[in-house]
């Protein structure tokens, strides 16, 4: 009769009293922390809510009488109306200022370095009014050969104007941010990708804007909606130049109604609806690279003969 190796096996490491268990029926253990904690936390934002909600001194009466007002509605307007063009700018201006900064010329690369760091290192508030009294620095504004003869001038007070003081200080703060983040996304690119280019004939600019700028996306495009988000707040400061934002609108009711607090939570709660949709909108763009990205590290994977995790959900599909 044989024996079993199995039975003439040493016992484990662990001491002869360890016992085998059977894993078979084993599960999860309930996480009773972790159920304590949502508890509680639910139960102090309910009192929270429930205490904002109960406390008149916010006056919500007044946030619904005057939410859809049509000086908020138009002040609402103004503002998205602002983001959208100092956006469009600043993209444009900040591809520019990207592509100058990776330049091999010294000149263009400096001028760029040199705009990026005066428009980040200064407050954007102080841009602003720099940009609405612009006329106290120069009172004329005029076109010509410089230290010789003006060909064309006008009035400064007649040109800027609060909504061109607010487009101008908006988009060119704006651009500066857009340069870098423009500028790390162009270096995520493989430089192989600038060589085999070239070794097509391709030009620079051709290039950039076939082949690199489009594998860059990826790493443009989610901080970008960022910096957008950023805008939506960031025209708020246009009322301390009288410019008829959604700020400047509340203001301009409750210095009449001296509601200041009902008012000003009108305002919250228009930035909210508005970011809350952009950040979903943005969770949707995040999801779509990243999932371009996940399919080319299954493609690679594939071609090394390596196996690679792919995502339960995406396997179904």
């Amino acid at each position: 009769m044989t024996s079993n190796p199995r039975d003439s096996a040493p016992p484990p490491s662990g001491g002869a009293d360890l016992e085998l268990r059977d894993v078979a029926n084993a599960h999860t253990p309930f996480p009773k922390g972790r159920v304590a904690a949502w508890a509680v936390t639910l139960l102090i934002a309910a009192y929270c809510a429930w205490s904002i909600a109960r406390n008149d001194n916010f006056g919500w009466h007044v946030v619904g009488q005057y939410f859809f007002d049509p000086v908020v509605i138009d002040g609402l307007y103004v503002s998205l109306g602002l983001t959208v063009v100092a956006m469009a700018f600043g993209i444009v201006l900040g591809l520019l200022l990207a592509i100058a900064r990776l330049s091999k010329d010294t000149l263009a690369s400096s001028l760029a370095s040199l705009y990026i760091w005066f428009f980040r290192g200064t407050p954007l508030l102080v841009q602003l009014i720099f940009w609405y009294n612009l006329s106290t620095l120069f009172p004329t504004l005029s076109i010509g050969i410089p230290f010789g003869p003006t060909f064309i001038s006008w009035d400064t007070n007649s040109v800027i104007s609060p909504m061109t003081a607010a487009i101008a200080g908006l988009a060119l703060n704006e651009a500066a941010y857009m340069a870098e983040i423009i500028r790390g996304g162009l270096l995520s690119v493989d430089k192989g990708q600038f060589e085999t280019a070239e070794a097509f004939g391709m030009t620079r600019i051709r290039a950039l804007r076939r082949i690199i700028i489009p594998q860059a996306m990826r790493s443009i495009v989610p901080p970008t909606g960022n910096q957008l988000i950023s805008m939506i707040k960031a025209t708020s400061l246009v009322s301390v130049i009288a410019m008829a934002d959604l700020l400047y609108s509340v203001q301009s009711i409750y210095n009449r109604t001296f509601e200041v607090i009902p008012m000003l939570l009108v305002a919250v709660i228009w930035y909210l609806l508005i970011t809350s949709v952009l950040n979903i909108g943005q969770s949707y763009i995040e999801r779509h690279y990243s999932r371009a990205d996940r399919r080319s590290a299954a493609t690679k994977a594939a071609k090394e003969g390596t196996p690679a995790l792919v995502p339960a959900q995406e396997a179904g599909q």
